[in-house]
Order: structure tokens, then sequence, then C-alpha cells
């Protein structure tokens, strides 16, 4: 499987030492440039981690694919998008809702950092999903508290909120 990766779903696993369940999971794990210069940022949370995790995983795109934008998609989403479609991936790992949402419009399948959580789960890669989301809850990354409890759910295990 092909895993085409955007930035803060990257950031979220890596602060949660997740990036190595991406692997497990895909098989193949594909970053264009722009993301991989976003996230290695050096003042950029977990960049070292991500800069280490990243090399040998970044593509350069050829821009002349095209998708449906809505005007507020950055570089680094608009790559991976054209990267998912040039290389008929299977997945878009990629958190933020609008971004999800114009990934929909151009029928590509997503996955999120608490999906892929939930999948490590389900493949039995790890016991539980909460001691990954309270590292990440406690960071600087915004998950919905709604999300949050959704993903615990489905994890059917319990969240000290």
């Amino acid at each position: 499987m092909i895993l085409i990766a955007d930035c803060s779903a990257l950031v979220a696993l890596a602060t949660c030492n997740g990036l190595h369940l991406l692997d497990e999971l895909f098989g193949t794990v594909i970053v264009p440039e722009a993301v991989y210069f976003e996230a290695v940022v050096d003042d950029k949370p977990e960049a070292r981690q991500l800069k280490e995790y990243l090399k040998n995983k970044v593509k350069k795109i050829d821009l002349s694919s095209s998708i449906l934008l809505d005007g507020f998609s950055d570089l680094g989403e608009t790559e991976a998008m054209v990267l998912y479609k040039q290389c008929s991936a299977d997945r878009l790992l990629i958190d933020d809702k609008r971004g999800r949402r114009v990934a929909k419009i151009n029928n590509i399948n997503t996955i999120g950092s608490l999906g892929v959580l939930l999948a490590a789960k389900q493949a039995r890669l790890i016991e539980k999903v909460s001691p990954y989301i309270i590292k990440v809850a406690a960071s600087d990354i915004y998950i919905s508290t709604d999300l949050i409890v959704a993903a615990m759910e489905i994890a059917d295990e319990k969240y000290p909120l």
C-alpha cells in the first residue's frame, strides 16, 4: 500500500512516537517536497525526528496534474493531493478538516492520525490507543475533544478528560 502524508498528521504521530506505525500499516510512505520542508523547519515541533523519519521518503512532484482546490489549501496539502493522484496511492494522511473535505471532492481516500492509531490497534501493532492520544492531547496540536472521545469509543477505551 502507498500512503502520501501531509504535515500536521505527521507532526501528531511524531509527538506520540507513532511514526513507525505508518511503515508497518502501509509499507510505502511518501511525502512531497513541500511537506518535507514544512515538517523539518527548525522551530517546528518534532522537526529532528521528522527529518530522520522522512529521509528517503521525499518525492518531487510534477505539478501539471490538476486537482480541485478551495482557495485555502497550502502548498503542502496541494502537493500531497497531486502526488496521491500521480502515485495512485491508497491513502492520504491528513488531519485538517477542511483539507479532508477538499480531498473528498477529489476522490482521495484519507486517514487521520487518530485513524492510524485505531488501525494500528486493530492490526495488533499496539495494545491501546489512549497512551498515544494522551501525548498528542498534551502537546500544542489541536484535536477536538469530540474527536478524541469518538476515537476512544471506537477503541473501546476510557480517556481521562
